[in-house]
């Protein structure tokens, strides 16, 4: 499940595509709320309790206004980030059996990944491109699903609107 930033794609589209994997798979720019999720064969057990979970999300202004790094990956904050980590707790405590990148990492940092390389002065070379074109500001309204198929490509399954309350 995600978060899709279409305002986003003009900026980082072209280097998500080149620089990424999820990328040219079929995902768009995008902040995780969480990965893996459930096999889609099982996704028309539990849509309907996912979009309570997030129609308890308040709908929120959203600004990408720095970059960051970590060694191999160029990335950019969310502002702010506490919707993202707020759901995604929430739904990790309805699905435990599926932890945020499956356990991987013991905090969750909410992103939206530019490009991925080895190459540091690629990342410098994307990241000053990118930051030039910084801010970018959106209205987070929904969720999307995406599911992966049988040859490695994602689509959207479907997309799960925002409420006007908290989190559930």
């Amino acid at each position: 499940m995600l978060v899709g930033v279409p305002a986003a794609e003009p900026v980082v589209g072209e280097w998500r595509q080149r620089h990424t994997r999820d990328a040219p798979a079929g995902i768009p720019a995008h902040v995780t709320i969480l990965f893996p999720f459930v096999e889609p064969a099982r996704l028309g057990e539990v849509e309907g309790r996912l979009a309570e979970f997030v129609a308890g999300t308040t709908a929120f202004d959203l600004t990408f206004a720095r970059s960051a790094r970590w060694p191999e990956l160029l990335y950019l904050e969310p502002e702010p980030a506490e919707p993202f980590v707020t759901l995604t707790h929430a739904i990790e405590r309805e699905w435990p059996d599926h932890p945020p990148y499956g356990g991987a990492h013991e905090t969750i940092v909410p992103h939206l990944t530019v490009a991925e390389s080895e190459d540091s002065a690629l990342l410098d070379r994307i990241a000053a491109d990118v930051e030039r074109q910084l801010p970018i500001g959106t209205r987070v309204r929904e969720a999307s699903l995406f599911v992966e198929n049988d040859v490695g490509h994602w689509h959207e399954h479907g997309r799960l609107p925002f409420g006007h309350s908290g989190v559930a």
